[in-house]
């Protein structure tokens, strides 16, 4: 090899920057905006300011996706394995080098060897199974929700229903008023050019729940899931810091003193009948929505694990399945979000809609607040609603801390619990309705 032939071959070695310099200058800027943006979701997940858990691994896969564009052969492209010339490109490639093992330059495409979504041709799968090194995570957990089970089984043992069970009409009112956002952004969505299902999707991220939000779009709106559970996940680490804001500027100090004060009648709710009412929760639940079974068996068995005492599942499902499960939601959903997910002329969209969903959410839960405190003749902290935007148990704590500002002493997390618990349940329930009825609405 003379110095020629290794000049000639650093293009090859190098195609991160090569790629970088040859594509589009939209899709360069692009790539350079997520990897600035990764950076900052590891920084802010580092500070705390976001969900360190969740925005660390998934700012880094997406610094690291957007970085690593190469130059492949069009078989372990999505685009072109599905596409109807994906027998004339096989025919290219035989032709170009026996095996398809290696392409010319011109036939090349630009890709990334982490994951291919779009791929669903059993014999196209099976080749991207053995050469994109996420793609069995992607394919055998994403596609099919195992991974959001994972997630709300996780959360399952995470919960006290007691908080729940103790105020059972109080809990439920402040959670449908705290799916505002969730009914009022599908018609404003499809409105602005949406279709229903893409509608209902970004719709769900007002429910502040992530698992609902990927089971909704992969159900509905599969093509564009990756934005917008990217949107959503972005988002829900924004209400830790967004909602105290929403709280301040529409309830006065006043009203966020108002003390919660046990009810001295009230029973102590007993692990039994939290077990009990995990499963007829779970069973008239999956009677009612059966397409969203499998996120409410998660949730329910959960909490049947934390109730009965079986610590070594606990164990098992708190600390194998949840953390897996939240470390490669985010390292996927990062690795997911390439520059050319951006270039989506929706994405923009799908950002306005996403805060637009939690905003209303949260004024939701707060005006549900104000109608307990009337109802109660003013014996409710109207701050426990905004609780009831169920990113648990983040937005309880986010009431309190406010609360706590206010009227240092005042205890309402119990309520906010409550409220907050609330809400997983009736995301639950919005996400199968919409999963349900679109298809047959908007066939």
């Amino acid at each position: 090899m003379n110095v020629v032939d290794l000049l000639a071959a650093i293009p090859q070695m190098f195609q991160g920057v090569v790629t970088l310099f040859t594509g589009s200058p939209g899709m360069a800027f692009a790539r350079v905006f997520l990897i600035l943006l990764g950076f900052l979701l590891v920084y802010l997940g580092k500070k705390g300011t976001l969900e360190p858990l969740l925005m660390i691994p998934m700012g880094l896969a997406m610094a690291t996706v957007n970085a690593g564009v190469m130059l492949l052969d069009p078989m372990t492209s999505a685009a072109v394995l599905d596409s109807p010339n994906s027998a004339m490109v096989r025919q290219a490639h035989s032709a170009v080098a026996p095996g398809m093992a290696a392409v010319a330059d011109t036939a090349r495409i630009q890709g990334t060897l982490h994951v291919a979504p779009l791929v669903q041709q059993s014999e196209n799968l099976f080749y991207i199974l053995q050469v994109d090194w996420l793609q069995p995570i992607y394919t055998f957990t994403f596609s099919n929700g195992l991974i959001a089970c994972f997630v709300f089984m996780g959360i399952g043992c995470l919960l006290d229903v007691g908080y729940l069970i103790a105020r059972p009409f109080q809990s439920m009112l402040l959670a449908l008023f705290a799916e505002l956002g969730t009914v009022l952004v599908l018609p404003i969505g499809v409105a602005l050019g949406l279709k229903p299902g893409e509608a209902a999707a970004i719709a769900m991220v007002g429910g502040a729940d992530g698992p609902m939000v990927l089971f909704t779009s992969l159900m509905l709106a599969k093509d564009i899931f990756v934005p917008i559970c990217v949107v959503a996940y972005l988002y829900l680490g924004l209400t830790y810091g967004g909602y105290p804001y929403l709280i301040r500027f529409l309830i006065p100090k006043k009203l966020l003193a108002i003390p919660m004060r046990p009810n001295p009648r009230a029973k102590k709710i007993t692990s039994n009948q939290k077990l009990a009412f995990a499963v007829v929760a779970s069973t008239v639940l999956s009677l009612l929505f059966p397409v969203a079974a499998p996120l409410i068996f998660s949730l329910f068995l959960g909490v049947a694990i934390r109730e009965s005492g079986l610590e070594a599942f606990r164990n098992v499902v708190e600390n194998v399945f949840l953390y897996g499960a939240t470390l490669f939601l985010g390292l996927t959903l990062g690795i997911l979000c390439e520059a050319n997910t951006i270039l989506n002329p929706k994405v923009l969209l799908l950002l306005a809609l996403g805060i637009l969903a939690l905003l209303l959410s949260g004024i939701g839960g707060i005006l549900g607040g104000y109608v307990m405190y009337f109802i109660s003749g003013g014996k409710v902290n109207p701050a426990i609603g905004i609780a009831a935007v169920s990113c648990v148990p983040t937005n309880a704590k986010v009431a309190q801390k406010e609360v706590t500002k206010a009227a240092p002493g005042v205890i309402i997390l119990p309520e906010a619990l409550g409220a907050n618990i609330s809400g997983v349940i009736t995301s639950a329930i919005f996400a199968a309705i919409y999963v349900s009825l679109i298809p047959v609405l908007w066939p």
